[in-house]
């Protein structure tokens, strides 16, 4: 019998039953009830130290946690399904992050070797391309930028904005990178992204003849040059503090004039200080 459910009991129905008949009922001895009474019943020590951890860390540990730092910091040694219990009772339990879901319902996932090996080196156009997605965050509502690049000269040949990141959004931009180019055994590069490991994107580029390779799970650098374009093209097309602050079309024309000054106004001196487009047509 847990005392502090008995008295609650007994507070219930003692106004209709003797307090005696009721300890009888429940095979409680009547002076057992008034000892039981007359303690306060709060938190016992155990359960003090595990409401001091949870609270010290935000309510953001599991029981496991708490069960390591008894022990640790208190030299208490108790069962996890102890600690779990008594966070339950308290309604302390750690806030669960929701899981990212890392693929697109109903479809295949086809995740294929890294055949670029970091060797951002390309010999002639069309040989090597990277491609990734980021984020804009500067309108009123959070846009997509897909791009595709030429490791040859570092050329934008590609890119869609939309305001969602489906396959459409890669699938997109593939066609226009692939419009008027011989892309047979082109070396197409990204991440392992749900919309790029889709059996439909998968199978667009199979028909095309390209070889599709894979960045390591969450090795950046396996794509560093996309990466990087990104990264450059927001630090010096957006300023920080205009972030939600623009108008969606705005953020739309801001990145179309980047692409523009990207590949025809930039040097590089990668590329001797020519521009993108001048060292391609140089070398045609």
């Amino acid at each position: 019998m847990v005392p502090e459910v008995f008295i609650q009991v007994v507070e219930v129905f003692k106004h209709k039953y003797k307090i005696k008949d009721i300890c009888e009922c429940f095979g409680v001895a009547k002076a057992t009830y008034y000892r039981w009474r007359g303690k306060e019943w709060g938190p016992t020590v155990l359960e003090d130290k595990i409401l001091e951890i949870c609270e010290g860390l935000k309510f953001r540990i599991g029981h496991r946690m708490v069960r390591d730092l008894l022990r640790k910091e208190h030299q208490i040694k108790v069962n996890r399904n102890t600690v779990q219990k008594i966070m339950q009772k308290y309604q302390v339990q750690c806030r669960v992050k929701p899981k990212r879901q890392s693929y697109i319902a109903g479809e295949s996932k086809v995740v294929v070797p890294n055949y670029l090996e970091r060797n951002f080196h390309a010999s002639k156009p069309n040989e090597k391309w990277v491609t990734d997605i980021t984020y804009l965050p500067y309108g009123e509502k959070m846009l997509y930028l897909s791009t595709i690049m030429d490791l040859y000269n570092n050329e934008v040949i590609a890119y869609s904005i939309s305001d969602n990141q489906e396959k459409s959004l890669v699938m997109d931009t593939l066609r226009k990178a692939c419009e008027g180019r011989d892309v047979y055994e082109v070396i197409l590069h990204s991440d392992q992204g749900s919309q790029y490991t889709s059996y439909e994107f998968q199978e667009e580029t199979k028909k095309r003849g390209i070889i599709t390779s894979m960045s390591r799970r969450g090795n950046c650098f396996d794509n560093a040059v996309i990466e990087s374009f990104h990264s450059v093209l927001k630090s010096e097309e957006f300023n920080p503090l205009d972030r939600g602050k623009l108008d969606n079309h705005t953020v739309r024309d801001k990145v179309e004039t980047y692409m523009y000054y990207y590949n025809y106004c930039r040097p590089f001196k990668k590329l001797n200080c020519h521009t993108p487009i001048e060292f391609r047509v140089m070398a045609a």
